[in-house]
């Protein structure tokens, strides 16, 4: 009988799908879906992609118009991932080097975060782990960000997604919980999105 994480790894539809269209993973339908809700990515638009590796949001973002996309991850991304218009910083997100890279490219009509925390099967610890993410990618949807400019970031459900809410509603005209079907069914990841930045 397999286990629970050989059963996890076993290429569903979703990665079948992105295998097949070039993606480096599944995690690209989870962008198309919020964007087809939410109309987040504009045309010509500059977007900064954290924690981007292997590069599928990046590679979705190349393909729908944005006019450069700056992806930042401390892995780098899959070779597969390129485009004229393509920037990759390789470093970490809190270093001031990277951050001084990033504000270089900027400003941003869109900032995306598909980060999440190295799982340790613990729950809390996760969870915390990811609401620090969380809490830097609003950061620099703050620093980075245009006005009228667009987030996305993921979370893990917790009591603070309200906290997070709450915080990104004083810096956007609108900002909600979505979960795209994409999601696998046993994750408790869900996204937050804030749209027209003040």
């Amino acid at each position: 009988m397999p286990s629970k994480t050989q059963s996890y790894s076993k290429p569903d539809f979703w990665s079948q799908k992105a295998f097949k269209e070039g993606y480096p993973a599944r995690s690209v339908y989870k962008l198309a879906e919020i964007d087809k809700k939410f109309t987040f990515l504009k045309k010509n638009t500059s977007v900064l992609d954290l924690g981007a590796a292997p590069g599928s949001w990046t590679t979705w973002l190349l393909r729908n118009g944005a006019a450069k996309v700056v992806a930042v991850d401390l892995n780098p991304l899959s070779k597969s991932v390129t485009g004229e218009n393509l920037t990759f910083i390789q470093g970490d997100l809190l270093e001031q080097s990277t951050l001084t890279a990033i504000k270089e490219q900027g400003p941003y009509g869109l900032v995306v975060c598909d980060a999440a925390p190295l799982t340790t099967g613990n729950r809390v610890l996760d969870t915390a782990r990811s609401q620090s993410l969380v809490e830097m990618a609003i950061w620099y949807a703050q620093e980075m960000l245009a006005q009228g400019g667009n987030f996305c970031v993921k979370i893990f459900q917790n009591g603070d997604q309200q906290k997070e809410l709450k915080k990104m509603r004083e810096l956007f005209a609108s900002a909600k919980g979505f979960k795209p079907e994409a999601c696998r069914t046993t994750s408790f990841e869900t996204y937050l999105i804030g749209l027209n930045k003040k």
